[in-house]
């Protein structure tokens, strides 16, 4: 009763649904079903129930989603659009077109292991995932968003190609978007598929744009894939979730999986410091954390957060 009425906001990140292909077909022609498959209605069906009248958008950027619809939520807030914002994500598998369509483009490890920046890196295991965030203005919170930004890998190739300069011009953005240097980084939450493209042109990036020399304090990145599984449309939660668990912690987890550093990776880093295994001392609570979701359409997303109190809380 409280929200009703109210400017608040609804971002929901989500892929193409698998409810469409789960029902019988005689009920595929269901007045129920104009609504039921469609993404765009899954997100004003959040706005109907709680009774909310700010902006709301159902966001599909493929594994992307979730930042995407987290950076909307952000400016609708940062813009005085709403008074805040909820940002939501969810993938669920309930068929199993998707994950034989993605087996047979070599996408997915064959003995279901994400083993991200391994040697042994031979593709990503799906998984599902569900998650929700605030996003206020308000100093009643942990989690501060500094900034954030959503790009486009343009032209690489292939469709589903990722683009290191892209993504070097993506972190450099958001970092720009906090008023951040890239030494006040001190942990990225990775796209990290575990992937033989993926892992390598992601590890140049981070390289390039916070390695910034061998005296420097070590950057450390991980990805829960490793640990989770490839959540897709709500991967960049998982990351959020894990993220936030560092640091209230004041931890870094390690990388599961990770027994030998792909050679690829390895060629990169060079004498740069960026740490991919799990650190000897925790990251220092003063430095803010990143997080990274790269769709496979080509649409790249990175928040950089902080554990210190902000204007713009999670």
């Amino acid at each position: 009763a409280i929200l009703m009425g109210g400017d608040g906001g609804v971002f929901l990140g989500i892929e193409r649904p698998d409810w469409a292909l789960a029902k019988p077909l005689a009920a595929r022609s269901s007045v129920y079903a104009v609504v039921g498959d469609n993404v765009s209605a899954a997100a004003g069906r959040v706005s109907f129930v709680l009774g909310l009248q700010g902006p709301c958008s159902s966001v599909d950027t493929a594994c992307s989603s979730a930042l995407s619809a987290l950076h909307g939520g952000a400016h609708a807030v940062a813009r005085r659009e709403s008074g805040f914002s909820l940002g939501l994500a969810v993938s669920l598998k309930l068929m199993p077109h998707g994950t034989l369509g993605a087996a047979s483009a070599g996408m997915l490890s064959v003995d279901g292991r994400c083993k991200t920046l391994d040697a042994r890196a031979n593709g990503y295991a799906r998984s599902e995932g569900v998650g929700s965030v605030v996003l206020g203005m308000g100093d009643d919170s942990l989690l501060a968003l500094l900034g954030s930004l959503v790009r486009q890998d343009g032209r690489s190739a292939s469709l589903t190609a990722p683009n290191g300069s892209a993504q070097r011009t993506l972190l450099v953005g958001a970092l720009d978007r906090a008023s951040l240097s890239a030494g006040d980084v001190g942990r990225v939450e990775a796209h990290g598929t575990g992937t033989s493209l993926g892992d390598p042109t992601e590890a140049g990036a981070l390289v390039a744009v916070h390695g910034v020399s061998e005296h420097s304090v070590p950057l450390v990145a991980g990805a829960a894939k490793a640990s989770v599984g490839h959540s897709e449309a709500a991967s960049g939660q998982v990351g959020l979730v894990r993220l936030r668990q560092v640091l209230e912690g004041g931890a870094s987890c390690g990388n599961a999986h990770l027994r030998s550093l792909n050679p690829l990776v390895g060629e990169r880093l060079g004498s740069r410091s960026v740490s991919f295994v799990l650190p000897t001392q925790a990251v220092a609570s003063r430095l803010a954390s990143g997080v990274s979701s790269f769709g496979y359409s080509g649409t790249i997303a990175h928040a950089v957060l902080s554990f210190h109190l902000s204007s713009l809380c999670i």
